[in-house]
């Protein structure tokens, strides 16, 4: 058995999500679906993180043990015949027996894609989210600040059950208008449960000028996912880069 280290890039818009499930089309069951049909034998793949239903990734990486006789170059061109045309595999290397997708990741880096122009765009509708009405990035720039650094982010964690720690550490926001586009740039240790989005959706509030940027320190403070903005649709963000 070798273990295998992938790089893909996927549309999520048609998925539920990244994690396997019997009933609903996945990420990952796609994948583990074509390699086990090309080992003969069941395949489990596992991820470096799972992205939500409707979010899109440029550079996932995940790992698989698998016994073939295929090389990385041949596996690869094996998957992207056989994987739906919204899923790309970029690379397939052979991995040491320690490395873990998920384990061994050290920072993912994420981007929102907001646009509050007039005339919604057509080409791109599918990875980008249409605000109602303009928003200012400067108090949402002062806002982010306070989102910066090691704290716990339970306000801003989608899972209400959530018993493991909820502190992270996010190193990096950037938050910059390009036109009549917003990107949000995020880059951290990891992520909580649709933390991206809800940080976004927080975010939104403040450009929109119905939150204060001081109030997001309290609503970080607060530790409760009611005092937080809304969460942010899946289609505006795409998971950039995991870094090892």
């Amino acid at each position: 058995m070798t273990n295998y280290k992938f790089t893909l890039a996927y549309d999520g818009t048609r998925y539920y999500g990244w994690e396997y499930q019997t009933d609903r089309d996945t990420i990952q069951g796609k994948l583990q679906a074509v390699l086990s049909r090309m080992c003969d034998a069941p395949v489990d793949v596992i991820g470096a993180g799972r992205t939500d239903a409707g979010v899109h990734a440029k550079a996932m990486v995940a790992n698989a043990w698998m016994e073939t006789s295929f090389s990385p170059e041949k596996i690869r061109d094996y998957m992207n015949r056989y994987l739906p045309e919204d899923i790309s595999v970029q690379e397939v290397r052979m991995a040491s027996e320690r490395f873990h997708a998920r384990y061994r990741a050290v920072g993912k880096t994420y981007c929102y894609t907001c646009f509050d122009g007039k005339i919604k765009p057509v080409f791109n509708r599918k990875y980008v989210t249409l605000l109602n009405a303009p928003v200012q990035v400067a108090p949402m720039q002062e806002a982010a600040q306070y989102l910066q650094g090691e704290h716990d982010f339970r306000s801003f964690c989608g899972n209400a059950k959530m018993k493991k720690s909820t502190v992270r550490n996010v190193d990096s926001i950037e938050i910059v208008r390009k036109g009549e586009y917003i990107y949000f740039n995020f880059h951290g240790d990891g992520f909580l449960q649709n933390m991206v989005r809800i940080m976004v959706g927080t975010l939104l509030e403040v450009g929109g000028g119905r939150m204060t940027p001081q109030q997001v320190q309290e609503i970080l403070l607060a530790k409760d996912r009611k005092q937080a903005g809304p969460t942010a649709p899946p289609q505006g963000l795409t998971l950039v880069r995991i870094d090892y």
